[in-house]
């Protein structure tokens, strides 16, 4: 079974960019599609981004393209997402999901019953 332990969140100022993380314990993620989702207060957890581990294909929620980055690091079993361009509607708590198989289409949008395997979540609040 696989543990997500999500890390790197906190208080940055409209601008700004942060860089969250999300390491997998108790297997490798060679064969699970892992997301990021975030919700924000009073508002239900929305998608922001995925990574395929196998292969390395991304899917971003079409709102947020251009300010994410994730990606994947083998080595050390986890994966990144660095947001930059920071807004105030950012703010929320971000949370790490994982489930099996591969992304088979680049314009996939992901829901919260996707996914399998959640992490604890860590606070972004962005500043104005």
């Amino acid at each position: 079974q696989v543990q997500l332990v999500e890390s790197g969140g906190g208080l940055v100022q409209a601008g700004g960019s942060l860089r969250l993380s999300c390491a997998a314990s108790g297997r490798t993620f060679s064969r699970y599609t892992i997301g990021w989702f975030r919700q924000a207060p009073g508002k239900e957890r929305e998608f922001v981004v995925a990574i395929a581990w196998s292969d390395g294909i991304t899917v971003t929620a079409e709102s947020l393209k251009g300010r994410l980055t994730i990606s994947r690091d083998s080595a050390k079993n986890t994966v990144y997402l660095q947001m930059s361009s920071l807004k105030p509607e950012d703010t929320a708590i971000y949370y790490c999901a994982a489930r099996l198989g591969r992304i088979y289409n680049s314009n996939t949008y992901y829901y919260t019953g996707d996914f399998d395997i959640w992490g604890q979540g860590t606070q972004v609040t962005v500043s104005s």
